[in-house]
Order: structure tokens, then sequence, then C-alpha cells
């Protein structure tokens, strides 16, 4: 995981924690096939997206935006291959946000969660379905507190696919209203 903040689509911090969470999936991935004979398919990215008051969430202005990009790991891998996978990747390429990576494992508990289909730039209306069935049934959301936050998972690699045929998993952790 690496957290930061700013819009996605021009945050240079956006860019350099891409530049080091893949190089160090990757290197995982290869350092497990090697050491421990034990192969797997390097999962996609998601993010974690949240603004500290969700009254002033703005879908057009994204600079406020603070998020966490992962790459989940295979149960079997340990901290000490992702020190060493990093300690790897430090040597050949040294990506700026290498630092920041952190191995922790995430818990959101009960969520409801949709597919979206098409550019990440027209998931509103999917987005707004999905908090309505959420009200619909019952629950209620903050998303602006850890392990409540709007959570994305991109299924498909953004760039080998057309944007009208992006999948991307919308998820958003819930609660018991009251």
């Amino acid at each position: 995981m690496i957290d930061g903040q700013g819009d996605p689509n021009t945050s240079q911090e956006y860019q350099y924690a891409m530049e080091s969470l893949f190089p160090v999936s990757y290197k995982v991935k290869f350092i497990s096939k090697k050491m421990k004979s034990q192969d797997y398919v390097v999962m996609p990215l998601e993010g974690l997206w949240w603004v500290p008051d969700t009254e002033d969430f703005s879908i057009e202005d994204k600079s406020s935006w603070n998020w966490t990009v992962m790459i989940r790991q295979p149960g079997f891998i340990a901290k000490r291959l992702i020190n060493e996978a990093i300690e790897e990747v430090e040597k050949k390429k040294n990506p700026q946000a290498l630092s920041k990576i952190r191995f922790k494992n995430l818990h959101e508990g009960l969520s409801a969660q949709i597919m979206h289909i098409g550019p990440y730039s027209l998931e509103g209306p999917t987005v707004e379905k999905l908090h309505g069935f959420i009200k619909e049934k019952g629950y209620d959301f903050d998303g602006s507190k850890p392990g409540e936050n709007h959570h994305e998972i991109y299924i498909s690699d953004v760039r080998r696919t057309k944007p009208e045929r992006l999948k991307t998993i919308i998820r958003q952790p819930i609660k018991i209203r009251g």
C-alpha cells in the first residue's frame, strides 16, 4: 500500500506510487516462484478514495482527494519477502515512492459492491446506484473514516483496454443504520 493525496490524473505523487507498487509486486511474485516454488498471478490495482468531509466531495475537483493504492498479495507472502523485493527494486530502479510502501492487512467487513463497465470518468451513475441500494436496504456509510472508504478494484489493464470496456468493481463498506 501507498498513501497519498491529490488528483490521480495529474498528481506526480500518484504516478510515483504506480512506479513503485507494480515493480515490487512483480518482484515478490518472481522471488516467490524461485525461492518457494509458489507461483501466482499478480492481483489488480486497488484504490481507496476519500475526502476529510464527504460534504466537500467533488468529482470535478479531485485535488482534495486522499487515496491509498494497493496490490493485494497472496496469504503465503510474508513481510520479509516484501522487504527483499523492495531492496532488489531499489538496487535496479529506486522509484521515488519506494520508501512509502507499507505491508498491511485490510479488513473492510460488511460491504456492498457493483461492477462498473466504462471509463472511470463516467462512474458517477454507478456509484449513485450503489449508494441508493445501500440506503434502500437500511444501511449507512460515511466514507471518510478508516475502513469505510470508497474502494475500487481495477479489473482491466488501462494500458490495453478501450475506455468503454474498462471493468471496475466499486465497493463501499457499510454498517447497520442506527
